[in-house]
C-alpha cells in the first residue's frame, strides 16, 4: 500500500483534508489517509538518496519529493520537501524551507524563506507565506483538523498557525500573530469574540485583517502588577488599499 498511497499523496489525487460544503466549516478530513502516513513513520527501516552532491538518509517510507512539475521552482539553499507533498502548478519555494509529507500547496502560492509548512497542513493558491512563517503539523489523534489557509491569503512575517486554526479566503495575519485552534480572536469591527475548541478549531473569517494585540488579565494581582497577555484583533476587513500593501510582484512568482 505504502508506495500507491505515497505517490498519490504526492499526485494531488489523495488529500488528508479537502473541501466539501456539507461539512462543518466546509472542509472534510480523511483519517484513513492520517493513517497511512502514520503507517509510514512506522518503518524503521532507513534509505539513502544521493541527489547531485547531497547525500540524504530518512526512513524507506519518505524520500525526497520527486519534484516532476516544470513550473515548480524550488530555489537552491537547503529547502527539504518530502515525498508525500503535494505541490500544485507555479509554487515557488525560497530557501531554506521544509515541507512535510501530506502537506498540499495550491498553485501560485510563495513559500518564502525559513517557513515550516507540516504534516497534513493544507495551504490554497495564491497564498503568501512571508519569512518565518510555522504552520504546524498534525498526525493525532486521526479526525483532527490539520491546519487550512484558504486562497489568497497573505500570512506575515514569524506567524505561527497551529493546532487545527483556519484562515479563510483573502484573510491577512500581521507579522508575529500567534494563533491556534483554541485561540481567542477579538474583532474590533463587529464587536464580538471568536474562540475555538479542540473538537471545533478556530476560523479566522475571511478577508479579515489580524494583528498581535494584548488584553487586561483579570484578578487584584493582575491589576496591581499591570499583567496583560497576548492576543489577537481584527482591525479591519481587507480593502484595496490592503491588497496594494500585500501585493507580491508577479515577476516574484
Amino acid at each position: 500500500m505504502s508506495e500507491d498511497f505515497l505517490a498519490a499523496l504526492t499526485a494531488g489525487t489523495r488529500r488528508v483534508a479537502e473541501p466539501d460544503p456539507s461539512q462543518p466549516d466546509g472542509w472534510r478530513v480523511d483519517p484513513e489517509a492520517r493513517s497511512g502516513i502514520l503507517a509510514l513513520f512506522a518503518d524503521r527501516t532507513v534509505a539513502e538518496w544521493l541527489l547531485g552532491p547531497f547525500r540524504y538518509r530518512d526512513r524507506i517510507g519518505l524520500p525526497t519529493h520527486p519534484l516532476d512539475d516544470p513550473t515548480v521552482r524550488v530555489v537552491p539553499g537547503g529547502t527539504s520537501v518530502r515525498a508525500g507533498a503535494h505541490l500544485e502548478p507555479d509554487v515557488v519555494i525560497m530557501p531554506p524551507s521544509f515541507v512535510n509529507i501530506g502537506a498540499w500547496i495550491g498553485a501560485g502560492t510563495m513559500v518564502d524563506s525559513g517557513v515550516l509548512v507540516g504534516s497534513c497542513a493544507q495551504i490554497g493558491r495564491n497564498v503568501h507565506l512571508a519569512a518565518g512563517v510555522v504552520i504546524g503539523g498534525v498526525l493525532e489523534p486521526a479526525g483532527a483538523r490539520p491546519v487550512i489557509v484558504e486562497d489568497e491569503a497573505f500570512i506575515g512575517a514569524g506567524v505561527s498557525l497551529l493546532d487545527g486554526v483556519m484562515i479563510r479566503v483573502s484573510a491577512v495575519i500581521g507579522a508575529g500573530v500567534t494563533l491556534t485552534g483554541t485561540s481567542r480572536l477579538f474583532d474590533l469591527v463587529h464587536g464580538v469574540e471568536l474562540g475555538g475548541t479542540s473538537g471545533r478549531p478556530l476560523v479566522v473569517p475571511e478577508g479579515a485583517v489580524v494583528v498581535p494585540g494584548v488584553r487586561s488579565l483579570p484578578g487584584a494581582f493582575a491589576r496591581e502588577h499591570g499583567l496583560s497577555v497576548a492576543t489577537a484583533l481584527i482591525v479591519k476587513y481587507r480593502d484595496t488599499g490592503t491588497d496594494a500593501r500585500v501585493a507580491l510582484e508577479a515577476a516574484l512568482r
